[in-house]
């Protein structure tokens, strides 16, 4: 998991915000499936893990319902428009050359967010979910499926060559 988080902040230091942004809007969905009996993502425990990790962040504006839109309408459409959600779209500010910062307000009826402060909002939430629940029987349980990098290889497929699976 840490490899992840990892990875999602170098897309932030490259400037690679659509990586980052994909990323960590299906965070959510593979905390909530690690934690559950069954080790299945569902809209409810999405919504439960964004609104337990890291709405407070977000005042009144952004619930874990309006996340799970969002990361539906992106990631299985490529849009910032989703029907049911609370606003009309959701713009991503890339980080300026300035000291000025926009985060976390509505213009109209769109929400507007930092690319790098959001993804960087959902890696905190993360690590304050591993902090609860590593080495607990239901996470050592889903995280054994869960898929990450093998740096010499998975025994007995590959050996000495870095693996994802």
């Amino acid at each position: 998991m840490r490899d992840l988080l990892n990875q999602i902040q170098m897309a932030l230091n490259l400037n690679l915000y659509y990586l980052a942004l994909f990323v960590s809007l299906s965070i959510p969905d593979v905390c909530g499936a690690i934690e559950s009996e069954n080790g299945k993502a569902k809209k409810s425990r999405y919504i439960n893990w964004f609104d337990k990790y890291v709405s407070h962040k977000y005042g009144d504006i952004l619930t874990g319902e309006d996340c799970y839109y969002f990361r539906c309408s992106l990631l299985h459409r490529g849009s910032s428009q989703h029907q049911k959600s609370t606003f009309s779209r959701v713009l991503f500010i890339e980080p300026l050359l300035t000291t000025n910062i926009i985060h976390s307000s509505i213009a109209n009826d769109a929400l507007i967010i930092d690319v790098r402060i959001f993804c960087t909002d959902i890696i905190e939430g993360v690590l304050d979910w591993l902090r609860q629940n590593e080495g607990t029987e239901l996470y050592e349980r889903n995280y054994d499926k869960f898929m990450r990098r093998y740096p010499q290889g998975l025994s007995p497929y590959i050996k000495g060559v870095p693996v994802i699976s």
